[in-house]
């Protein structure tokens, strides 16, 4: 655990020095978002929950795809010399998803700023976008660790990221939708559960499969 927690602090302290880094994306989603306010203005309840989701897949990629494609490959030796690959992987798991959840709910702030709030449960939303970030960030930190082994080729992340995030992007659209109205859907906690067996199964194989690519 404190290889892991090395690892996370090491992280983190990179990003506070390099906070060019977060504010280019958070530059980028505001300037997004303008865009769509200057094209659409305040859409639609569906219209606003689909431009949303597509914009935290976006901001996840490039948030995301730095994870490993950033470290050199006489870095890389020396983390493995001092930490194992689990360590590694879950340090980097855990890190993305804490990025993932703050770009999340500065998202959402700048969506109810520039096109409205058309949600009617604020919590439940802003829990929905953290959760559905947390999943976002965990498949694309594995397929990250996957493309840095691909002579850091950034495309192949997003090849194998896109068939995999659509059915998960499908459900955390649906259980948004029930915070736009006061009616809870039966489905609900099904919904939960079953994206919550889809992050353990992403953590599972994370943890499982990046050893071969640790040792390769």
């Amino acid at each position: 655990m404190k290889y892991i927690l090395a690892l996370f602090k090491k992280d983190l302290l990179l990003e506070f020095r390099q906070q060019y880094t977060f504010y280019g994306i958070v530059l980028y989603v505001a300037s997004t978002i303008f865009v769509l306010y200057l094209a659409m203005g305040q859409p639609e309840d569906q219209v606003w929950n689909g431009l949303f989701w597509m914009i935290q897949l976006f901001v996840c990629v490039n948030a995301v795809a730095k994870s490993f494609l950033q470290e050199s490959r006489g870095r890389l030796l020396y983390f493995y010399s001092i930490a194992g690959a689990r360590d590694f992987i879950l340090s980097k798991l855990l890190f993305n998803a804490l990025l993932m959840a703050l770009l999340s709910v500065v998202s959402w702030l700048l969506f109810s700023v520039l096109l409205g709030n058309p949600v009617q449960n604020g919590w439940r939303f802003m829990g929905v976008a953290v959760f559905g970030g947390l999943g976002l960030s965990l498949v694309f930190t594995f397929l990250s660790a996957i493309a840095a082994r691909a002579q850091q080729n950034a495309a192949l992340m997003a090849i194998l990221g896109f068939p995999l995030i659509i059915p998960q992007l499908l459900l955390m659209m649906k259980l948004a939708n029930t915070a736009f109205s006061s009616v809870i859907q039966e489905s609900l906690a099904q919904i939960v559960l079953l994206l919550a067996g889809l992050d353990l199964m992403v953590v599972a194989l994370a943890v499982i499969l990046f050893p071969f690519l640790w040792k390769d």
